[in-house]
């Protein structure tokens, strides 16, 4: 693991909103007398989401106080988890997984376009936008290459979708997540390949059908068979 470090500039002072105060004093009583420390995950990354993705380190002296904790254990536990950024990132975060199955579908192209339209990784552009680095599985295998903007996965990427997708949240428009090819979920690019004989499902129950319901059968006549209210022989 690279050496991970608080930014050479910080604020003077942070403090939490007092809707973000009120939400970490729930935290902390999920929590026996003594234990406040086992919030410091959950209230680090509010101090995170209030900042707008970052943790300035007076960030971490507020949150040591608030849960009695020394501050050296804040410390150790912000520098250790990659989730936490030390050091300010654009309106736009994007994390692109540098995994083995996205590497092999083209992370590289996606990590390029990321070079020319943003910058050097953990650098934010000059309009505050956006900012990017390289992570490890993001866990959309099967949809790689993929990435992370904020709290979204894009997945099933190519350069020129990237760019699109850069443009358009630059621009205040939505972008739906997800695959951005068209399948649907992590479902085969083809369609479906197994089980898609209409017959199989002829017998299968409406989800509104009435207690009684009985089915037709292709001759017209209804088929006697097992009802909702009806329990399975065994």
């Amino acid at each position: 693991m690279s050496v991970r470090r608080l930014a050479a500039e910080q604020p003077e002072g942070f403090a939490f909103t007092p809707e973000n105060l009120e939400w970490a004093r729930a935290q902390i009583k999920k929590y026996p007398e003594g234990r406040q420390a086992s919030a410091v995950l959950p209230i680090l990354w509010r101090a995170q989401e209030q900042m707008g993705g970052w943790l300035p380190e007076p960030a971490l002296r507020y949150v040591a106080g608030t849960l009695g904790m020394a501050y050296i254990r804040v410390y150790e536990i912000a520098t250790f988890y990659t989730m936490f950024n030390l050091a300010p990132v654009g309106r736009y975060y994007v994390q692109i997984c540098g995994t083995t199955p996205c590497w092999l579908r083209g992370a590289d192209a996606i990590k390029d376009t990321c070079r020319r339209l943003i910058g050097e990784p953990n650098q934010v552009t000059p309009d505050g936008f956006f900012s990017w680095t390289e992570v490890e599985c993001l866990g959309a295998c099967v949809n790689a290459p993929m990435a992370q903007i904020n709290k979204d996965y894009y997945e099933d990427l190519t350069p020129q979708r990237l760019e699109w997708i850069l443009a358009n949240l630059k621009a205040g428009r939505e972008v739906a997540p997800g695959p951005q090819n068209g399948r649907q979920a992590s479902a085969p690019l083809g369609g479906p390949t197994t089980l898609s004989d209409p017959d199989l499902y002829r017998d299968e129950l409406p989800d509104d059908a009435p207690p009684n319901y009985q089915p037709e059968t292709p001759s017209g006549r209804t088929k006697t068979r097992r009802t909702k209210s009806t329990p399975k022989e065994i």
